[in-house]
């Protein structure tokens, strides 16, 4: 093999190299997706107070406002007050009992309220997600602020969504409770704060595929 055909041999692996690479890039950047919710699925939204919906009529929660948005039987599964290893302890009955094909999860709020620790916080939220993607559930995250003047989620939520390639929202909550207009009090919105939640929402579940 001469010069030239080693030189031509190199340049074409060298390419060759490189659309690889360009390929694996685009294919781990790739936005996570969701299946496709059937008309009669059901959307399980679990978590605490910002699911249950505190401030606000029963048919303003969150949950109550996306089920019209979506046109979707959505389950407000929220209890005010929970900490996540409660909720860890809880998850496993509804799914059993709801049968949902998709998750909205939004919990460990008040572990970080009460300052309990972002690492056991952290473990109990990554161990809703595993129970419910292990059981073929489909899950949506979303981050809960921790008390502070940015009222943004601590980087766990982030990483738990990426590391299950989930779809992940960290600014909506944060976003309406900086709006004195949208709450209800200090840590809860109003009918209008959770419309703006719901909306949002129902945006991601669109940008995933699932609607």
């Amino acid at each position: 093999m001469n010069a030239s055909v080693r030189r031509s041999t190199r340049v074409a692996r060298g390419l060759l190299q490189c659309a690889l690479l360009v390929l694996l890039v685009a294919g781990c950047s790739k936005a996570p997706t969701l299946h496709r919710l059937a008309p009669d699925a059901v959307v399980l939204a679990f978590g605490d107070s910002l699911t249950y919906g505190t401030g606000a009529a029963e048919n303003e929660s969150y949950p109550a406002q996306l089920e019209r948005l979506i046109g979707r039987r959505v389950i407000d599964d929220g209890v005010p007050g929970e900490l996540s290893a409660a909720g860890l302890a809880r998850l496993p009955g509804a799914l059993e009992r709801y049968k949902p094909s998709l998750l909205i999860l939004c919990h460990g709020g008040n572990d970080l309220l009460r300052r309990l620790g972002k690492r056991r916080a952290a473990e109990h939220v990554r161990a809703m997600v595993r129970l419910a993607k292990e059981r073929g559930v489909d899950v949506v995250l979303l981050g809960a602020p921790e008390p502070s003047l940015t009222v943004t989620p601590p980087a766990f939520y982030a990483e738990i969504a990426h590391q299950f390639h989930i779809p992940y929202d960290g600014k909506v909550i944060g976003r309406v409770l900086r709006d004195p207009a949208l709450k209800s009090d200090p840590i809860h919105p109003d009918a209008g704060g959770y419309r703006v939640i719901a909306e949002h929402v129902a945006e991601l579940l669109k940008e995933s595929g699932a609607l």
